[in-house]
């Protein structure tokens, strides 16, 4: 099924040359290959910093879409299926201030953190990072900036990454804000990031809104 759809999507990409989707499908296909056997994954990086990776098929879909949302979280992916978030956040830390204020990739450092707490040994510290780790708290306020930049007074970024938004406030004790994001979000709801951070989302996750919205009060 991997080489079947690898194929459809070199089909595509050479038939909808203006289309990213099919080189993000390939990126999607990329995190398969987590020894970097195929050589378009291996490819190096434009930042001497980066290792190699699949960065050509990266470009290709930004040279159709440049800042497509959906391009970077599969890359993104791609290194944190290699089993850590030490190039992803080199990853981001080298893109993110080149994207456009208001974007909704400046959501994907709270993936990271909620990866990291997700493959911690010791869920009660790595909770910790929320309010102890001053450059996670900078990214998370980083991140409201730009969702607060965002076009519109609804929906300014898809449901899930308003919702990794509005857990990220709460968790780093900023419930006023998280209440403007849940408000926002309303009626709408995303599984992730709360199935990732508790042995009860459902739980955690009105709680987080409860105390939120009497904080907003």
């Amino acid at each position: 099924m991997e080489h079947s759809a690898r194929e459809l999507c070199w089909e595509a990409a050479t038939t909808l040359t203006d289309d990213p989707v099919p080189w993000i499908g390939l990126l999607a296909l990329a995190q398969l290959d987590p020894g970097q056997s195929r050589p378009e994954h291996r490819v190096p990086a434009p930042d001497l910093m980066l290792p190699p990776g699949p960065w050509g098929l990266l470009a290709q879909a930004r040279r159709a879409d440049p800042w497509n949302r959906e391009a970077f979280h599969r890359m993104l992916r791609v290194w944190l299926a290699r089993g850590g978030s030490g190039t992803a956040t080199e990853f981001l830390a080298a893109f993110l201030p080149g994207a456009p204020a208001g974007s909704p990739v400046h959501a994907l450092p709270l993936y990271v953190f909620v990866d990291r707490y997700r493959r911690a040994a010791r869920k009660d510290a790595a909770r910790l990072q929320w309010t102890n780790d001053e450059r996670l708290r900078t990214a998370v306020l980083r991140a409201y900036e730009n969702w607060r930049a965002a076009p519109g007074e609804r929906g300014r970024w898809p449901v899930v990454d308003e919702s990794h938004l509005a857990h990220a406030l709460w968790a780093a004790r900023r419930p006023v804000d998280a209440a403007e994001v849940f408000a926002v979000m309303a009626p709408f709801i995303s599984s992730q990031p709360w199935v990732s951070v508790g042995d009860r989302p459902d739980d955690l996750f009105r709680q987080a809104l409860s105390q939120s919205a009497a904080a907003g009060r």
